[in-house]
């Protein structure tokens, strides 16, 4: 897991095109033509920027969002990173995290501090010195579903065991413990799920005992998984998110240095990297309607930027078979009051 690699740095300048609209016969375009198509992209409220930052420790990162069919609210889960910590060796600030929650009411435009998850996990052996990270949220059956990653102490590096654990919750904030996920790792984090046209589920997800850490494994019912080996091996990397949007499957990941790398897929096995990266840090997608949003985090655009953090979004597009984004054009979100199909 990464601490920080400055905003700036990251950018990966996508240029993204309006529809081309011509008038009939004469192949120009009118200034109503495209200002219809301007206000077609653009529809919905106009995110600030950055999006949300956490107000108790200032850095929020690996967010991760699901729609709360009972409050009618989009919820954001998130690791909260501990950037006020003082005297912290090492990582140690990167530990003893919480999973912090906001919330929108506008459809994604503008986020409201909430508070941080009801979880219980580890902290009969480990009362105070748990580490929780990188949640992934989906709703099925009846049910949320969290599969979160799980660190059994405060440690100032990154030597130590981790697990994926899966929890459930009725309302989205108290969750209750199923288990360990038994994927023959005990270094394993950063888990993405999406359910395959068949009915059976795949999860995504970053194997440190691997010298290709991006790997997968399946599953007919969210509880037990068989691993399946790398997922790719073009690049190492973390935090995969994985979704099908425009007749194919995505695939994003962290891979520190080299970005954000990206990778389509017919089948959702066999992957093709593309040229262009995006930006940011480990994130998520969310699909609504017929358009796509990436969330991530980077650091503040003011300083200090010394392990600070924020949440920020950017509209995505498929640019000549590519997935490209713009990291200076405004955000304009419109997320429906729907859950997100994750599929």
């Amino acid at each position: 897991m990464k601490i920080l690699i400055p905003f700036i740095a990251l950018v990966s300048i996508c240029t993204s095109s309006f529809p081309v609209l011509a008038q009939p016969g004469t192949g120009a375009v009118s200034k109503a033509q495209m200002n219809g198509a301007v206000q077609a992209v653009k529809a919905g409220k106009r995110a600030p920027v950055p999006l949300f930052r956490d107000p108790v420790f200032d850095a929020p990162t690996d967010p991760v969002l699901c729609f709360n069919e009972s409050e009618k609210k989009w919820l954001m889960y998130y690791t909260q990173r501990r950037a006020t910590a003082t005297n912290a060796p090492g990582v140690t600030w990167v530990h003893g995290t919480e999973i912090g929650i906001a919330e929108s009411s506008d459809g994604g435009a503008t986020w409201r501090y909430r508070g941080v998850a009801d979880i219980d996990y580890g902290k009969d052996t480990h009362p105070t010195n748990y580490t929780y990270w990188a949640p992934e949220v989906i709703w099925v059956t009846n049910a949320y579903h969290m599969f979160l990653s799980f660190v059994p102490g405060i440690f100032s590096d990154w030597s130590h065991p981790r697990d994926i654990v899966h929890l459930t919750s009725t309302d989205g904030i108290r969750w209750r413990t199923i288990g360990k996920v038994d994927l023959r790792s005990d270094k394993v984090i950063d888990a993405g799920v999406i359910q395959l046209p068949d009915g059976s589920w795949r999860m995504w997800y970053k194997d440190e005992r691997k010298p290709k850490a991006l790997c997968y494994a399946d599953s007919v019912d969210l509880h037990n998984w068989v691993p399946k080996g790398n997922a790719v091996t073009d690049y190492n990397g973390e935090g995969p998110k994985v979704f099908r949007w425009k007749d194919r499957y995505w695939l994003i990941a962290d891979c520190w240095a080299n970005g954000m790398r990206v990778w389509s897929s017919d089948d959702c096995l066999n992957w093709k990297m593309q040229e262009k990266m995006l930006f940011g840090n480990h994130g998520d997608v969310v699909v609504s309607g017929a358009r796509a949003w990436w969330f991530y985090f980077a650091g503040p655009h003011e300083p200090p930027r010394q392990k600070r953090t924020a949440i920020y979004v950017a509209e995505l597009n498929v640019v000549d078979g590519e997935l490209t984004a713009d990291a200076f054009e405004p955000a304009y979100i419109d997320l429906k009051s729907e859950r997100e199909e994750e599929r």
